[in-house]
């Protein structure tokens, strides 16, 4: 999850010992987490020994989990049958924001199939980066937090778009969707593939 439990009760107001909603407020937190890596195309929690395939022909690679701390392999697959076959000596170039591996020249062609093993991802909320990892930017945890808390208040509104009363007043709801400002956070973390 893009933040923890503790911060969005935090933010709540609740105390942390009251347990009564921490079931809802985790299954918010999973959901909110998971529609942000849909919606910025990208996976944002930290892993190694990942594997992102890509089509040989090409020299920009744009893996699913960046920025990439590390490049440990490369490999192409010219059949099923043959498999894959390591490529020894791959030059290449991390972009300054590690978001795309840049190699200096194609592994294969546009009917082979490259693949690179590599550790990306951010460091979640909760946990201590090392190295050279990266922790998850405050902004996506803060959005995470706000849109959690959003969703979280107006969970007894879900669907309703108006209610109308005997006096002929209807109140507008506003869409359970993305907040605006968290919208405009994601913007900035899309990742973007040809």
């Amino acid at each position: 999850m893009l933040t923890q439990l503790s911060t969005l009760k935090a933010r709540l107001g609740f105390e942390l010992f009251d347990t009564t909603d921490d079931t809802g407020l985790t299954n918010i937190l999973k959901h909110v987490s998971a529609r942000f890596a849909a919606d910025c195309n990208r996976i944002f929690d930290y892993g190694a020994s990942l594997t992102y395939e890509f089509p040989a022909d090409e020299i920009g690679i744009f893996v699913d989990r960046p920025p990439v701390e590390a490049v440990s392999q490369f490999e192409l697959k010219r059949t099923e049958a043959e498999g894959w076959i390591v490529q020894p000596d791959v030059d290449y170039l991390l972009s300054p924001k590690k978001t795309m591996i840049s190699l200096a020249k194609r592994i294969g062609t546009s009917r082979q199939l490259g693949r690179v093993t590599y550790t990306g991802g951010y460091i979640l909320p909760g946990a201590t980066p090392t190295g050279n990892q990266i922790a998850l930017p405050d902004e996506i945890e803060q959005a995470c937090v706000e849109q959690a808390a959003y969703w979280y208040q107006r969970r007894t509104q879900l669907g309703l778009l108006s209610i109308s009363s005997d006096a002929g007043i209807v109140q507008q709801f506003q869409s359970s969707d993305l907040l605006p400002q968290v919208t405009a956070v994601l913007r900035h973390y899309e990742r973007w593939v040809g």
